[in-house]
């Protein structure tokens, strides 16, 4: 099985590459969009190929995501209800839709996301993006409890 996991270099998706390895025997390839974060994103492939990932891919995003997404949010003036401004909620279509392209360019079995806030909607995303193409969640298949 080939899974593109949604990358951000984070513990929970770093752990996750494994899991997907030994629990579902998975080939993994990590993907990591550059939306202008500022990050070295760089070191975040290094990381996902270093923790077992057998590709990863760092894609520029940052004109689709700045026009398609944050620039009519702010034409609009769109913030959270606490008045923060919705950058990450506004990243997750294009996230979803990079994955699912990548997903068919890789042939892979599945996509997955890991942890942070927002992840049920991140996987309602590609589920509609691409109905036939399970989508996987280690961070819940986990069930941690304190």
């Amino acid at each position: 099985m080939r899974v593109v996991l949604a990358y951000s270099g984070s513990l929970e998706a770093s752990a996750a590459i494994g899991w997907l390895r030994r629990r579902r025997e998975a080939e993994v390839v990590a993907v990591t969009l550059d939306l202008g974060q500022g990050r070295e994103l760089e070191a975040v492939r290094d990381r996902a190929l270093a923790v077992g990932a057998q590709r990863a891919h760092v894609l520029d995003a940052r004109e689709a995501f700045a026009d398609g997404c944050v620039l009519p949010a702010l034409r609009a003036g769109a913030r959270h209800a606490s008045g923060a401004p919705m950058g990450q909620a506004l990243s997750r279509p294009i996230i979803a839709a990079k994955l699912v392209d990548i997903a068919a360019i890789e042939r892979a079995d599945a996509v997955a996301h890991a942890g942070g806030s927002g992840t049920s909607r991140l996987h309602r995303l590609l589920a509609d993006l691409d109905p036939g193409v399970p989508v996987l969640d280690p961070v819940r298949e986990w069930n941690l409890t304190e």
